[in-house]
């Protein structure tokens, strides 16, 4: 009955049926549109739009001058972009930014990640071809070279420094919301595992004083994070080592974490990464495995169509619910499984895990 135009027109000429109509009808067309809507946000990204106006509200004419655009041109951008919330327009004429379009200016790695989205954008031309397989090599592959390569642990430092940068800036956005939720006072030595230029590590060794703190990743991300930690004056009690999780973890820590590095990985690599784990870990030790999850509450587009269709792209992995990963980490012998609140599961949820024990997922 939805599906007749004649019921279509009856429901927007109906007052009880009137505003429901109207709802749907704006809700079809942000899907039809919103591929427009990304590009207005990332072409807003690429002039630095948003820091123009950090220091208050400019004319149209003076935004043109500065972003070296067509008046006309600068104009209908402007409009764009208040029209998505990102900037307002003011009763003088003159444009500043809205809470969004601040809240993007505090966030570089969202930034960064929309900048990232043009390889995006390039794989979903055809996703009919990509479903069903037939796309050929995505440049998201290309870009995370580990995705697509047979021999990971023998990359380069030149193919893992653009997508180390970009995991950095991701991480760094997670790191407080995982660190809120799950205190480390309790651990002496944290392994993270996967965890590129060290975004994560660095916040937990600043977080935890006392936190002895080892980073693993392929050879040439561990030798840029351990620079990172010279950087941050960490090199006293920050290292980190390079290799191949498919030959082992290293022993010796009681907290293990994974930050969004499990929905990187098909099934099988999965499991052995979290078998992994355990094996690494000593009676009693911890697992903390955080990243944004399939069939989340409130946010289901984020993990189910987001991510679905991103690492589809990439090649390798896919979004898991909560309910999944726990079995998971049943099956690499993890008991005690708990999901600990975040404040934005949107971006990342978390589940601790133990060995030994009985599961509460």
């Amino acid at each position: 009955m939805i599906a007749s135009p004649r019921f279509q027109r009856f429901a927007a000429a109906f007052p009880p049926t009137r505003p429901v109509a109207r709802r749907n009808a704006r809700a079809l067309f942000d899907l039809c549109a919103g591929f427009v809507y990304a590009q207005v946000l990332a072409a807003c990204v690429a002039l630095d739009l948003f820091r123009l106006l950090a220091d208050g509200p400019l004319a149209p004419d003076c935004i043109a001058r500065r972003l070296d655009l067509p008046p006309e041109r600068a104009l209908c951008l402007l409009r764009a972009a208040a029209s998505l919330d990102l900037l307002t327009a003011l009763p003088d004429g003159r444009f500043a930014l809205a809470d969004l379009g601040a809240a993007l200016l505090g966030n570089p790695s969202v930034g960064a990640m929309i900048a990232h989205h043009a390889l995006l954008y390039d794989d979903l031309r055809d996703p009919v071809a990509l479903l069903r397989g037939r796309a050929g090599p995505s440049r998201l592959a290309g870009y995370w070279a580990y995705a697509g390569s047979a021999a990971p642990a023998a990359l380069g430092e030149a193919a893992v420094a653009p997508y180390g940068a970009l995991m950095g800036a991701s991480q760094a956005l997670v790191a407080g919301d995982i660190l809120d939720a799950y205190p480390l006072a309790r651990h002496r030595r944290l392994l993270d595992v996967g965890g590129g230029e060290g975004a994560f590590a660095v916040a937990a060794a600043r977080r935890a004083p006392h936190l002895a703190v080892t980073l693993f990743d392929l050879p040439p991300v561990a030798a840029r994070a351990a620079r990172r930690f010279a950087e941050e004056g960490l090199g006293g009690r920050a290292t980190a080592l390079g290799g191949s999780f498919h030959d082992g973890l290293p022993p010796g820590a009681d907290l293990i974490s994974l930050v969004r590095v499990v929905h990187d990985h098909d099934d099988a690599p999965a499991a052995a990464l979290l078998r992994a784990a355990h094996d690494a870990l000593p009676p009693g030790g911890t697992l903390l495995l955080a990243e944004p999850m399939a069939g989340t509450r409130g946010a289901e587009p984020v993990g189910d169509a987001y991510f679905g269709f991103y690492l589809l792209a990439m090649g390798s992995g896919r979004p898991r619910r909560a309910e999944e990963l726990a079995a998971m980490l049943r099956q690499a012998g993890f008991g005690d499984i708990r999901e600990r609140a975040t404040r934005r599961p949107l971006l990342v949820r978390l589940l601790v895990a133990r060995r030994g024990s009985v599961s509460k997922v």
